[in-house]
């Protein structure tokens, strides 16, 4: 059986990994444009130079040779032939399989903004190869303009900080990390942000550009008319799954590539996993579906079902924050909120259920939230005090005093 994974990130290293422990034998080709494995989720240590290429990775240096995986690095799959079962490559050659999943990822929305699509000094930060040219031009630049302020966003204003740059964040929503936080806990970052100097406009949009000789942006022009002096432009506005190698294909995809429970998508033999998806994509659920695919291919029927939540953790200048859940508040919902000195914490409740919980300060002991919002757990007769809630609440006591989960099947490991 030959195995063709395209892309080398969480999914696809998952996949690559859990067929190799599955079958011994079965040949396994990783097509990625990458040239280094890498976590995306630390771009960020890349640009204030805690990390290198190396510090970046999340396998072992000889994981290809430990899981004998043949790694056809910086290629490019520019089509799929799922009717004859093979991929073309950039340089026109193809690769035949019998087993086929796309894993890859998604790729930065730079919106057309003046010159942000063709000017020199403006990037996306999704990949290595972004962060590397991103360091290169830092390193000459000192006034930086991010604009959004996502996690990505922030993650690069808190790296140029740190290196002493000017950082100007442009933000369109009235608040910073608009889709993981609500406006108490975005403040508190902001507060943090602005004594470490960064400058923010919220409630503002990019409108337009003025480029210098070199074709580079020196100005970036807001919808109030305000002009932003910037030597480097960081886009964090959002991504889009990268679909571009399905085009013509036949595999159904959009926005992003459909597959059922299982990680197929409409043609039999082909799999995707990870941002692609549209799924939660999360790191976590990048790997579990990219283990559900790869069962699949090595025909172990397993179905993906934690389709349940995003989980966003992160930490500036001391400050822990966990976001599990949509944070969507809805008509109907219940907002519960507790506030002390030291902690912030705001459950939303749905239909008697926790759908979403915002932790700041202390984090400890957040599993159980996890659970409830994963199991989708009736919390009736509970919900006055979800802050302080445990899984021994969810236990009976037997006679000899050990204790019994009382809900069926409810694994929360």
């Amino acid at each position: 059986m030959k195995h063709v994974i395209i892309g080398a990130s969480a999914a696809g290293i998952t996949a690559a990994k859990t067929i190799r422990e599955i079958d011994a034998k079965a040949e396994i080709v990783m097509i990625s444009t990458d040239a280094w494995v890498h976590s995306r989720c630390m771009l960020h240590k890349y640009l204030s130079y805690e990390r290198d290429e190396m510090g970046l990775s999340f396998i072992s240096e000889d994981f290809f040779d430990q899981y004998n995986i043949q790694w056809k690095k910086e290629t490019k799959v520019t089509r799929i032939d799922a009717v004859g079962q093979k991929v073309e490559l950039g340089d026109e050659s193809n690769v035949a399989y019998d087993r086929l999943l796309i894993a890859t990822g998604a790729a930065s929305v730079i919106p057309p903004v003046g010159e942000f699509r063709t000017a020199g000094n403006v990037f996306g930060l999704r990949n290595l190869s972004d962060a590397q040219q991103i360091r290169s031009m830092a390193e000459k630049a000192q006034r930086i303009l991010i604009v959004g302020s996502g996690l990505v966003g922030m993650d690069a204003a808190y790296a140029f900080l740190e290196n002493g740059k000017e950082v100007t964040v442009a933000e369109m929503a009235d608040r910073i990390l608009p889709l993981q936080l609500d406006e108490k806990a975005g403040k508190a970052y902001q507060r943090l942000f602005e004594q470490a100097g960064c400058r923010f406009m919220l409630g503002k949009k990019a409108t337009g550009t003025v480029s210098d000789a070199s074709g580079n942006i020196s100005k970036v022009i807001l919808d109030d008319n305000t002009e932003i002096e910037c030597d480097l432009v960081i886009v964090a506005a959002g991504v889009r799954p990268e679909v571009s190698c399905t085009e013509g294909s036949g595999i159904k995809a959009d926005r992003f590539i459909e597959v059922d429970e299982t990680m197929q998508t409409n043609y039999p033999y082909v799999y995707a996993a990870g941002d692609v998806t549209g799924i939660s994509g999360i790191w976590p659920n990048a790997m579990k579906q990219g283990q559900v695919a790869a069962q699949n291919m090595c025909d172990i029927p397993t179905v993906y079902d934690d389709r349940y939540a995003m989980k966003n953790t992160m930490n500036f200048y001391g400050l822990l924050t966990l976001s599990l859940g949509r944070g969507v508040i809805e008509e109907n919902d219940k907002v519960l909120i507790s506030e002390d000195s030291k902690n912030y914490r705001r459950a939303i409740l749905r239909n008697g259920k926790l759908d979403s919980i915002l932790l700041q300060g202390t984090i400890d002991y957040s599993g159980i939230y996890q659970y409830l919002i994963k199991n989708e757990i009736d919390l009736e007769g509970k919900q006055e005090g979800i802050f302080n809630l445990s899984f021994k609440d969810f236990y009976g006591v037997k006679e000899n005093g050990e204790y019994q989960f009382q809900i069926e099947n409810a694994a929360f490991a």
